[in-house]
């Protein structure tokens, strides 16, 4: 074998859990969103955000509708402990927003963490240190007992701190980092040890964060491991259980979602999943997954391309154009069959916009996040249905059945020969040079027409073959009548089959579109569609006429 697996062991032991019941539920309301963009995300960039950029951001953030944001590791730089005083001292921080900073279990840095809250109103102080059997006996090379005595004194020293130092609300978060490869009933230990220091009531819950620090394990494993925390742990009533999902195995949006079904109450994720490694939880498409299920996700996220533009601008990073609900290529379908499914369910919504949302290939409609099913894309596996919708949605042509059929088929042949897709102006250019108003080789000089009781009669000058002709004929209306004309002229039997009409927009001033089919007798009875536009609709009619003769011509 080529791949040595033998040099891997799991690194999870499978969850005591009796009577699992996060599989049996539904998602039914949104949970406490906490952004960290400014500290996990930020410290995963190439080049981290200035102080100016974090506070842009911060307002951002605040914007679509965050209440918990947090916002650095003051005690890490200079640049993180000026942002928090900066939000502070500026009076940067809503009344209902709590800002969240970031410290280690260690006596200088929880210090210069509370120093930089001084006069906050809202703030959230989260502790952390890291209880794995990996981090114990590898990196901290302590025991059980010693790790959670580390955790023990962390939290005696924030709660003494903060009730000597700092005034306003000041709430506690405690996590147990690697939780995901601790052993659970240990990891319960340390939490409920931290409790009985941080005293969670009802008016004050303390937040415990259960992070998925570094992926082990499918998205069901890290469900098991909340619900075991939510049964065990002690005073659960007044605690907020969180988790904060990474992505090394790109399950961080099923995990976090898993994890809400377990008892989560809240989630720690980031814009576009950005953040250590592979990325943290999705905070976008977790929150658009349950928009698409009817449920408030209580983040304003109508304008993506906003979104995407001020991620971009502070990452310094392309969101992925196969990105869910945001990428560039999220609404686009090349399949023939996805593409007539698609624009068929949009044109049942047109005529029925009443109705709850419904489509097979869009979870929801791209116009409620400022995006449309626009520009469609066309390669040489595309079917009439996306054909259809482009002409139809970006050009205003409804094609007849069969003549779309036929200029699909030429749609695809010209993908093919390409290898490539084709944008709308080249499908549209394809159309007009084919069917629209074709002058060569016959072309159209002059055209008069009189009616007489029941006939027509048209005399017309047509140039053709370098030659200029009088034509005239007498039938039932103008088109029979100049069909007569150019059968002499032609020395050719053929016959209108087909012929439809259409205004090309809504509006009294719009140019009319007519669609006519040719059948040429004298040769296997085959069919030339041509099309014509012109503000006169017996203009248009004739101008498809002669487009149709031409295509027979050639």
């Amino acid at each position: 074998m080529a791949m040595n697996y033998h040099k891997y062991k799991r690194m999870y032991a499978p969850i005591p859990l009796q009577n699992r019941g996060w599989c049996d539920k539904v998602i039914e309301k949104a949970p406490i969103w906490c952004s960290v963009d400014l500290r996990d995300g930020n410290q995963a960039l190439y080049s981290p955000m200035t102080t100016d950029e974090k506070l842009e951001f911060f307002d951002y953030l605040v914007k679509l509708g965050f209440k918990e944001i947090e916002v650095g590791f003051p005690a890490a730089s200079g640049t993180e402990f000026e942002f928090v005083r900066r939000l502070i001292d500026e009076n940067r921080i809503p009344d209902d927003v709590s800002i969240q900073v970031l410290t280690q279990a260690r006596e200088h840095i929880i210090e210069k963490t509370i120093e930089a809250l001084d006069g906050a109103k809202n703030a959230i102080v989260h502790l952390y240190n890291s209880t794995s059997t990996l981090q114990r006996e590898v990196v901290f090379k302590k025991s059980k007992e010693e790790i959670k005595q580390l955790a023990i004194d962390g939290a005696k020293l924030v709660k003494e701190l903060v009730d000597s130092k700092l005034k306003g609300n000041i709430r506690y978060e405690y996590s147990p980092e690697s939780f995901t490869c601790t052993e659970p009933e240990y990891a319960v230990e340390v939490v409920n040890a931290v409790n009985e220091i941080f005293c969670p009531t009802p008016d004050r819950k303390v937040i415990i964060n259960l992070p998925s620090t570094i992926e082990v394990a499918t998205a069901n494993i890290y469900a098991d491991q909340i619900e075991y925390m939510c049964k065990n742990l002690k005073n659960r009533e007044n605690l907020i259980i969180s988790v904060h999902a990474h992505n090394d195995r790109g399950t961080g949006v099923a995990s976090s979602e898993l994890a809400i079904l377990a008892g989560a109450d809240r989630v720690e994720g980031t814009l576009f999943g950005n953040g250590e490694r592979t990325g943290n939880a999705d905070i976008v498409t977790i929150a658009l997954n349950m928009f698409s299920q009817g449920i408030d996700p209580e983040l304003d996220l109508s304008n993506i391309d906003e979104t995407i533009a001020v991620f971009e601008k502070f990452n310094k990073m392309p969101i992925h154009s196969r990105h869910p609900y945001a990428g560039d290529m999220a609404y686009v379908a090349f399949s023939g069959s996805h593409q007539d499914a698609i624009k068929k369910s949009f044109d049942m919504f047109d005529e029925h916009p009443d109705n709850k949302w419904a489509n097979p290939y869009l979870t929801i409609d791209p116009a409620d996040i400022g995006r449309k099913y626009e520009p469609i894309m066309i390669n040489s596996q595309s079917g009439k249905g996306g054909v259809s919708y482009v002409m139809e949605k970006k050009f205003g042509y409804t094609l007849p059945k069969n003549m779309l059929t036929e200029f699909s088929s030429l749609i695809n042949d010209l993908s093919d020969q390409k290898h490539t897709v084709l944008d709308n102006d080249e499908i549209y250019e394809a159309f007009k040079s084919t069917y629209l108003n074709v002058i060569q080789p016959m072309k159209l000089q002059t055209y008069n027409a009189q009616h007489d009781d029941n006939t027509t009669i048209v005399s017309a000058t047509i140039e053709y073959n370098s030659q200029t002709s009088l034509v005239s004929g007498t039938g039932n209306g103008p088109l029979d009548a100049l069909c007569v004309g150019l059968r002499k002229l032609l020395d050719t039997d053929f016959e209108i089959c087909a012929y439809t009409e259409h205004a090309l927009e809504r509006k009294s001033s719009s140019k009319a579109a007519t669609y006519i089919a040719i059948k040429n007798n004298d040769d296997n009875e085959q069919v030339f569609w041509g099309v014509g536009v012109h503000e006169n609709i017996s203009t248009a009619s004739i101008y498809a006429l002669i487009s149709a003769v031409n295509r027979m011509l050639k």
